[in-house]
């Protein structure tokens, strides 16, 4: 963010710094802000940290920062203005009752470290099922302002019983208890809508802060042999399981022109690396581990197509990986249970969800349709620069509701009436409206 458009809290005389604390999900934070505070980029991520913006906005504002983290590693950094825990959630091996009361029991800790620490805002970031919990930190006068990065309820599939019951609950807490929301989607946004029947705090649309350096648009690989990249974890929800099953189904076909590359670690790495054995795709299902952002750069430059298979069963956020393809110039092919692929949709082959023959004819279609991939790559390039906005990011989106929220005694008075409707900015370049609920 330019130095003329920085956020800044009105000229008052203070008693202290003003203290926000950053509950920032499961990353590790303390790497994060070591990289930060040397003026490093994290090498693990394509795009800048969240918890990267957020520092910077703290000092912008001059602000005094907690950041919790649940990362399995834990350790604590006092280093003033800031102090980093990480407070890891131990696997408990339970479900039912004694699963839920942990997870309540983590966020009541929560709650007290917040009122401990005098808070005046929180950001609420994270896969929290237990939203309500958090009403009780207006009795502290903190203002609450939740930063959604996945959508609240899957997308496809039968809701349950308890589900329904908590999504009215927590409807009430996003109703009732929050100052603003920040929203990671359109899926997101209309969830929230949906639970809150159009009440609901205003809601302001961020995106991931995206480095064109880092990204290049680069020239087109020649080909044989056509490389299909997947970019993430590696999980059975992620679709990395069907991937392997398009492979093969590809392979059975003849199709030993079309190789798949895959970067990324996680809990099945180990599972899919036996099955790849087994198989005999080696060749031709190459997995590359855990790969850093200049490593990313050149495998989103060898690849023809990038596939995003996120199966049904997972509760998906943006999905950065939609957007990297586009940056880079490389159509995608993804389903709906991506909500990042709306905003995208020219760039890519959407397929249904879960429908290993869909993804693999979609890339056929890409490998053999010369005219298909130009078009699909030419609206890459006419994408590009709206991913690439400095003031949508999520950086200049917190600095400013920040900004308000300390500066704000009250917050935002609801209007009556129906559901919420969208408003539209006069200079947004966006297809669809998507950048403020406002009730």
């Amino acid at each position: 963010m330019s130095d003329d458009r920085r956020p800044a809290l009105p000229d008052r005389a203070l008693r202290r710094r003003p203290r926000v604390v950053y509950m920032a999900g499961p990353g590790d934070i303390v790497r994060s802000y070591r990289r930060w505070r040397e003026g490093l980029d994290d090498p693990s991520q394509v795009a800048d940290t969240y918890s990267g913006q957020f520092y910077q906005v703290c000092r912008d504002l001059g602000l005094e920062g907690l950041v919790i983290s649940s990362h399995p590693r834990a350790e604590r950094v006092d280093d003033p203005p800031f102090r980093l825990e990480h407070r890891p959630l131990r696997p408990l091996r339970a479900s039912g009752v004694l699963h839920h009361l942990r997870e309540i029991a983590y966020d009541v800790r929560l709650i007290a470290i917040c009122v401990r620490f005098r808070a005046d805002v929180v950001l609420l970031q994270g896969g929290y099922h237990y939203w309500f919990l958090f009403a009780s930190l207006r009795l502290a006068g903190i203002k609450l302002i939740p930063i959604l990065m996945v959508v609240i309820k899957l997308k496809f599939g039968k809701i349950k019983g308890y589900q329904n019951l908590l999504a009215r609950v927590n409807g009430w807490f996003f109703r009732r208890s929050t100052w603003r929301i920040l929203s990671a989607s359109d899926d997101i946004s209309r969830q929230v809508v949906e639970m809150t029947r159009g009440r609901s705090a205003p809601i302001e649309f961020f995106l991931p802060r995206f480095r064109a350096d880092r990204l290049p648009a680069r020239d087109t690989p020649p080909s044989p042999p056509f490389r299909v990249l997947f970019a993430g974890r590696v999980e059975k929800n992620k679709g990395v399981f069907d991937l392997l099953e398009v492979a093969r189904l590809l392979v059975s076909r003849g199709r030993t022109d079309i190789v798949f590359d895959l970067c990324g670690a996680g809990g099945a790495s180990n599972e899919l690396a036996l099955r790849v054995e087994a198989s005999g795709m080696s060749d031709r299902f190459r997995l590359h581990g855990h790969c850093d952002h200049g490593e990313m750069g050149r495998m989103y430059g060898q690849a023809h197509v990038v596939v995003v298979p996120t199966t049904s069963e997972f509760v998906e956020g943006f999905n950065q990986v939609v957007i990297e393809s586009v940056l880079s110039a490389r159509p995608v092919v993804t389903s709906s249970v991506c909500p990042s692929l709306e905003y995208v949709l020219e760039a890519a082959v959407e397929v249904p969800p879960d429908d290993v023959e869909a993804y693999a004819a979609a890339i056929v279609r890409l490998a053999d349709d010369p005219e298909l991939y130009r078009r699909k790559q030419q609206a890459c390039l006419s994408l590009r620069d709206r991913f690439l906005e400095t003031d949508r990011d999520f950086g200049s989106v917190l600095g400013r509701v920040l900004a308000e929220a300390l500066a704000s005694g009250a917050r935002p008075e609801f209007t009556s009436g129906g559901p919420a409707e969208p408003a539209r900015s006069p200079s947004r370049p966006w297809p669809i409206d998507h950048e403020l609920y406002q009730p």
